[in-house]
């Protein structure tokens, strides 16, 4: 059956908040979130983030509104390994399966779920389209997430390293030095859209 979640973050490396709406079942998700950051320069965001089965990123759409202006993004994944980047083929990220939206902690939920890796042992390395915030570049990733037990991954990339806790569902709970989870609703069936 479909769940549905809402769930907050203090995003502190922003110095910002974000909340997040899923809809998920066992192969999928689909998201919206808002967030505000005031680091490195006060910024609004939303986004809209859909998979396609096994969690693999479909589409990410992203708004940022700064005093430099209006940024928007619209980053699409064929299926087949194939990106692009507001319609340009972006090749440095061919062969990724999913996003990883900068400051955002629900997408670091999809090669979770795809692996189980807050469940069970294992090791992976994955090739991620990184996006920035708040300039929206797009960029190649490589990241490693290794189960350490208890819900508990260690994430790296390059020399970048932290220890994230995830809940059973496998959204992140605290991630050191980024976010930390100030509560959400469980629920069942879509949510349909954010207001």
């Amino acid at each position: 059956m479909p769940m549905s979640r809402v769930i907050t973050w203090e995003v502190s490396e922003s110095e910002g908040i974000e909340t997040a709406w899923v809809d998920f079942d066992d192969d999928a998700l689909r998201g919206r979130g808002r967030a505000v950051g005031t680091v490195p320069e006060p910024y609004w965001i939303s986004y809209e983030l859909d998979t396609a089965e096994a969690f693999v990123t479909r589409r990410l759409r992203v708004t940022v509104e700064s005093a430099g202006g209006v940024r928007r993004l619209d980053l699409r994944h064929d299926g087949a390994g194939r990106w692009t980047v507001d319609g340009e083929h972006l090749p440095g990220v061919d062969g990724a399966l999913d996003c990883d939206l900068g400051l955002c902690p629900l997408t670091n939920t999809m090669p979770i779920l795809r692996h189980r890796l807050h469940l069970a042992s294992g090791e992976r390395e994955f090739l991620m389209a990184w996006v920035s915030v708040p300039d929206l570049a797009v960029l190649p990733a490589r990241q490693t997430y290794t189960h350490l037990g208890r819900h508990r991954i260690r994430f790296v990339s390059d020399d970048f390293r932290r220890d994230i806790t995830f809940d059973e569902e496998g959204f992140v709970v605290e991630y050191p030095g980024l976010a930390t989870q100030l509560g959400g609703s469980r629920g069942h069936g879509p949510l349909g859209r954010v207001p």
